[in-house]
């Protein structure tokens, strides 16, 4: 049963899981809360280190038992989960279990990202807009490689996605028959995401603009957020391999004010059907949408923020996070948010990488020029991959840094994070730039205010 906080008063203390830019913007947006007096990030990063009210705990983001403990040892009013792999273990279960409140899905509510193959059936039963798809098991490469031949002689083209969790790599974007069988046996026999690529999905390519549509979610209703817009891409134009993300903005002009409700009402729908089938979702439910000339279409449900896209759309949040966070621990968002309310303007974020990223990158390198970008007016920079040696600030990851620009309109949001990103630099004296970032966030969107 979930316990009911009596979070009125400014002694509440709260735990960040995690330890991504997500994250980082997850701790400063609750910080922000009147109710809240401390943040526990567990492990954090090196930017959450930096921060006034935030402590960091060398915790695992998956270790179950040692974040049950911390929770009731700090008795923190609140437990936030950023990545996905804590929620299909089990953390929110665990939590739960000891009436600790906790803003995530149950294991059974995660199994909406955690298998493709489970949510692809859960749209065909309660007919959900997706793509014609088959899944196919471990054993059955040749009837998969049958199919993907079946399919390109029909003249329809394919996605190839490991049904498991794989980081958010685990699509493959084939542009070939060829290129389709190779992604099939990359996934079951050579195993590239390993036990992630048990069961394959493979399902027909949806042409249109991917739009990323989250909800808060308490269980019965889903108060849907301003869209976002990502860049997965590595490199400007659309181009080089899949990432994590390279950049987001919101609100995402191409999902108009027509397709709004269209898009709200799936996922009101998903929250009811999973309600039905005993999976009460609680948290963030993150829809990919692909904006077809037939209507929106699911892509796949994600069961946490999306990141970068939390490092644009916390920012617009005029609500208090801790409100509606704990409104849906508790089951009930109306209870504490009547509505969910967004701030005016635009918001638009940079991810700054380690040059190689997302292949093999350098290490350890001197990062210089962060609280020069977090002086430029409506700029704040969000830590990913970093740590603090000793003294000093360093790389320890492929995503480092997210500069996010905020502003009355979106050119100027997106005018400001550039000027924050001109400020920093990964490089040790003598050596050329280890920094990478595109310079074309945004440009959907721009060709569309044009």
């Amino acid at each position: 049963e979930r316990r009911k906080s009596s979070a009125c008063s400014a002694a509440m203390d709260v735990l960040v899981v995690g330890a991504g830019g997500r994250e980082h913007a997850i701790a400063v947006k609750l910080r922000e809360s009147p109710k809240v007096r401390h943040v526990f990030c567990a492990p954090g990063n090196g930017g959450t280190a930096l921060e006034e009210r935030m402590t960091n705990l060398p915790i695992g983001d998956s270790d179950v038992a040692a974040l049950t403990a911390a929770a009731e040892e700090k008795k923190v009013a609140l437990v936030f989960v950023g990545p996905e792999a804590p929620l299909c273990a089990g953390l929110a279960d665990a939590l739960n279990a000891k009436g600790v409140p906790c803003f995530g899905p149950s294991k059974l509510a995660a199994e909406l990202e955690a298998s493709k193959a489970f949510s692809k059936d859960f749209f065909a039963k309660y007919k959900l807009p997706t793509a014609s798809y088959r899944t196919f098991k471990t054993g059955e490469h040749e009837a998969a490689l049958k199919y993907v031949e079946e399919e390109y002689l029909a003249g329809r083209e394919l996605v190839v996605k490991a049904s498991g969790l794989a980081a958010g790599k685990g699509v493959l974007m084939p542009q070939s028959m060829a290129e389709a069988k190779e992604a099939v046996e990359e996934v079951m026999v050579k195993k590239v995401f390993g036990a992630a690529g048990d069961e394959l999905v493979v399902e027909q390519l949806l042409i249109g603009e991917e739009c990323s549509c989250m909800a808060f979610s308490d269980g019965q209703t889903a108060a849907m957020m301003v869209a976002a817009q990502d860049h997965k891409r590595v490199d400007d134009n659309d181009q080089g391999p899949n990432t994590g993300g390279m950049g987001a903005y919101a609100p995402a002009p191409c999902l108009t004010d027509d397709l709004k409700p269209q898009v709200l009402e799936v996922l009101q729908r998903t929250v009811e059907a999973l309600a039905a089938e005993g999976r009460k979702y609680i948290g963030v439910l993150y829809g990919g949408f692909m904006l077809t000339k037939d209507g929106p279409m699911l892509l796949e449900y994600n069961c946490r923020f999306g990141d970068p896209e939390t490092q644009v759309l916390l920012p617009l949040l005029e609500s208090d996070l801790f409100d509606v966070a704990l409104g849906c621990a508790e089951g009930d968002l109306k209870a504490r948010v009547p509505e969910v309310r967004w701030k005016p303007g635009a918001a638009a974020t940079v991810v700054c990488a380690a040059k190689g990223y997302p292949g093999s990158y350098p290490k350890g390198l001197p990062i210089s020029g962060v609280a020069e970008a977090d002086t430029v007016e409506g700029v704040k920079v969000y830590h990913a991959g970093t740590k603090q040696n000793e003294s000093s600030l360093v790389t320890s990851g492929g995503r480092v840094l997210a500069v996010t620009g905020q502003a009355n309109d979106f050119k100027e949001a997106l005018r400001r994070a550039y000027e924050g990103v001109s400020k920093i630099s990964f490089d040790p004296p003598g050596s050329s730039s280890n920094m990478h970032f595109r310079r074309d966030i945004g440009h959907k969107a721009l060709q569309r205010l044009a």
